[in-house]
């Protein structure tokens, strides 16, 4: 097993990057720093996809001197997937940032602890 990790680097980056953006996400309180973990957890992801996606020595799914064989081709939907990912990843960050954003006015603190506190005793006034 440990042969083939400089064989499958790329693999062995990935997880690596996937956890530790997951351990960040578990036991950060700060927002901003789970909402760092998330993206370099989706970074892994990404990585992942992407080294699955492609074959050495095979070249973009682009025809060129009338070659059609699919043997000669890597397969373009990781690559696809990486970059649907890529915008979701994009459009999920500044959702999350916005609300940060709001809470931090609201609230005063980025911490998940002291947030939930401030709500309790805020629910408790009403």
């Amino acid at each position: 097993m440990i042969e083939n990790l400089g064989i499958n680097y790329e693999e062995a980056v990935a997880v690596i990057l996937f956890g530790i953006g997951f351990t960040m996400m578990l036991f950060q309180r700060n927002l901003i720093k789970k909402l760092i973990g998330m993206n370099i957890m989706d970074t892994g992801t990404f990585l992942l996809l992407a080294s699955m996606g492609y074959i050495s020595g095979r070249k973009a799914p682009i025809i060129e001197n009338g070659i059609q064989k699919t043997e000669a081709y890597i397969n373009p939907v990781p690559a696809g997937l990486v970059l649907t990912g890529i915008v979701v990843s994009v459009s999920v960050t500044a959702i999350m940032l916005a609300l940060t954003i709001r809470l931090y006015k609201r609230y005063h603190t980025l911490y998940l602890d002291d947030i939930y506190a401030l709500s309790i005793h805020e629910q408790e006034d009403r």
